[in-house]
C-alpha cells in the first residue's frame, strides 16, 4: 500500500513539474537583448531571435528589415543577412561573442538587398552560405554577393540533434523566395513572402502577384501548427499573418 503511495506522489510531482515548464515556455516574454543605430535583436523564443537592421528606400523610406536566429546548443544558424556588411558584421560579433554560439549557415531567402545586401561580411568569416539555386541565378544576374552553396526546391540542415528547413514553395514577392522553418519551437522565418498584419502589398518589381495567394495557402497547409511568423518586414505574429497575405493578393 505504501508502495502505491508513493508511486502516485511521484508521478503527480511529475506532472506538475511538467506542467510549469510548459506553462513557462508560453508565456516567454520577448525582450531586446542588443541595439544600436543599425541593428536590434530580439529575442523571441528560448532559441530563437529576430534581427532587424535598416534600409533606405527611395519609394518607401527607411524601412525596416528582419532575418531569423535559431539556436542549438552552441550553434546557430541564421535566415538572411542584415541590409549591410557593417551591421552583418555587428551581428557576427553578438553572435559569436555574447551569445557565445557559432554560426553554422547564413541563409539568404531571395536575392533582393535586404537578404544579402551584408552577405560578404559572412563570407569574410568564412561562414557557409546557402540559397536557392534561382536566388544564386538572380544574385549573379544583378551582380551582387553570391551564396556559395545551393539547393533546389528544399534544404534541411541539422543544428544539433534539430532540423532546421529552408524551402520553396513558389513564386510571390519574387521568382526565388523561400520560407525559413524551425520546427523544434514551431517558428517560421516568412521573409518578404509573408507581409505582417496592415502592410500594404508593398514593392511589387519583381513579384509574381497572381501567383502569390496560392504560394501562401501551401505554406498554410504545410505549417499548421505554426505560432510565430516573422514577416520581412514590420511586426511578428502568429498564422494570422498568412491569412492576411493571402486575402491581401487573393485575384477574383
Amino acid at each position: 500500500m505504501k508502495l502505491i503511495i508513493r508511486t502516485l506522489f511521484i508521478i503527480v510531482c511529475s506532472l506538475t513539474v511538467l506542467n510549469c515548464n510548459s506553462q513557462k515556455k508560453e508565456s516567454f516574454q520577448p525582450k531586446v537583448v542588443y541595439q544600436s543605430n543599425d541593428l536590434t535583436i530580439t529575442q523571441i523564443s528560448e532559441n530563437s531571435y529576430e534581427h532587424t537592421s535598416y534600409l533606405k528606400t527611395q519609394d518607401f523610406g527607411n524601412v525596416s528589415c528582419n532575418g531569423l536566429i535559431v539556436r542549438n546548443n552552441n550553434e546557430t544558424i541564421i535566415f538572411d543577412t542584415t541590409t549591410k556588411d557593417k551591421s552583418s558584421e555587428e551581428l557576427i560579433q553578438w553572435v559569436t561573442g555574447t551569445l557565445n554560439c557559432k554560426i553554422k549557415a547564413i541563409i539568404p531567402t531571395h536575392f533582393h538587398e535586404d537578404c544579402l545586401g551584408g552577405l560578404k561580411a559572412f563570407d569574410d568569416h568564412h561562414i557557409p552560405s546557402y540559397a536557392s539555386v534561382k536566388t544564386v541565378e538572380l544574385a549573379k544576374e544583378h551582380h551582387v554577393t553570391v551564396p556559395k552553396n545551393s539547393f533546389n526546391d528544399a534544404m534541411v540542415l541539422k543544428l544539433g540533434n534539430k532540423d532546421v528547413i529552408a524551402r520553396f514553395f513558389g513564386e510571390g514577392h519574387t521568382k526565388d523566395n523561400v520560407i525559413g522553418y524551425f520546427p523544434s519551437e514551431n517558428i517560421m522565418f516568412g521573409g518578404c513572402l509573408i507581409k505582417e498584419i496592415n502592410a500594404t502589398k508593398g514593392y511589387l518589381g519583381d513579384a509574381n502577384v497572381t501567383a502569390w495567394s496560392g504560394t501562401v495557402e501551401k505554406i498554410k497547409k504545410q505549417y499548421p501548427n505554426v505560432k510565430i511568423i516573422i514577416p520581412g518586414h514590420g511586426d511578428y505574429g502568429n498564422s494570422k499573418l498568412l491569412e492576411y497575405t493571402i486575402n491581401l493578393f487573393k485575384t477574383k
